[in-house]
């Protein structure tokens, strides 16, 4: 649904953006091994935090595992951007295990690093759609495998391995800077089955009484939900958030004249699931940029849909 013009466009999207999203990129994180992760961040945010609006508390610990959280002054709403990737496990006799829902073709170039030093190795199929790796030397068992970089950024689009969800991660960063109230939460194994979100929601409700969230995450380019059309607001995927909550996001985009599109679906999940199915009253609601292609090594988005959602979100975080 057009819902009004672009607060900015695609052209002005600055070359420290498409930077800062390159190395997000080529980060190895895929679930179970966010802490890479979660360190580059940390070491952004202890590097810029100093620049915004309001300078965050950085909750984290090991009660939490890999993942953290940013506080902003008395916060009533919580973004989620989880931290990891889709990718690929190591087993036995050169066969692969899916992490998530890969989907590449034969031919992928992977790459990882076990204890014999760095890899980059070629993904194929048996006859029976099987996974292996071909490479000069076995690698170690357990040894986890991404999509081999590959960041290409023309005039409308980005395509890169892994914009879901290092994309959704930028945007939050960039609400971060101008951010007065909320939490930020950098979630872990979304990709895989999740597990995380649970316990985070809890602290979230007990130490502070949030209990509404934005999903800061990339979905789906459909037959409904098109490139170039404005951010997606999820009305439903596999889950299905509270209709009042996610009727009052909408009304609220509305009046911020920022492009955005009705997502209904009936497949797919993010945290949102996690948040429902957790024993803490959160309301969620899924808002997040299409990509053409999604969990394979050529994930597409448009700029202009970039923009949206990050414009779209700062609107939010101040009206919620």
């Amino acid at each position: 649904m057009k819902a009004g013009l672009l607060f900015i466009t695609f052209n002005f999207i600055p070359l420290a953006f498409m930077n800062m999203l390159k190395e997000l990129c080529q980060i190895h994180a895929p679930s179970g091994f966010e802490a890479p992760m979660k360190t580059h961040l940390l070491q952004y945010i202890k590097q810029n935090a100093k620049k915004w609006k309001t300078k965050p508390e950085i909750i984290e610990g090991e009660e939490f595992q890999d993942c953290f959280m940013l506080k902003f002054g008395k916060p009533r709403t919580a973004i989620f951007a989880h931290m990891d990737s889709i990718g690929f496990s190591v087993r036995y006799f050169n066969q692969l295990l899916p992490i998530g829902s890969p989907d590449a073709e034969s031919g992928t170039q992977l790459v990882g690093r076990d204890s014999k030093g760095e890899i980059e190795c070629e993904l194929e199929y048996d006859k029976d759609q099987r996974v292996f790796y071909k490479f000069g030397r076995a690698i170690d068992r357990g040894t986890s495998l991404t999509y081999k970089p590959n960041f290409r950024n023309t005039k409308v689009f980005v395509q890169s391995p892994y914009l879901d969800n290092r994309l959704g991660i930028y945007s939050a960063l960039k609400v971060a800077e101008k951010l007065k109230d909320g939490v930020i939460v950098f979630s872990c194994w979304e990709e895989h089955g999740g597990g995380a979100v649970g316990y985070l929601a809890n602290h979230l409700f007990n130490a502070w009484g949030v209990r509404q969230a934005l999903i800061s995450d990339i979905t789906w380019a459909t037959d409904g939900v098109e490139l170039g059309k404005g951010v997606a607001i999820s009305m439903r995927d596999k889950n299905i958030p509270r209709r009042s909550y996610v009727d009052h996001i909408i009304a609220l985009a509305k009046k911020s004249k920022v492009e955005y599109q009705l997502e209904v679906e009936g497949s797919g999940s993010s945290d949102g699931g996690e948040l429902q199915r957790s024993p803490v009253p959160f309301d969620w609601c899924f808002v997040g940029a299409p990509s053409q292609d999604p969990h394979s090594p050529h994930e597409k988005v448009h700029k202009s849909d970039i923009s949206a959602m990050i414009k779209l979100y700062q609107y939010l975080m101040k009206e919620l």
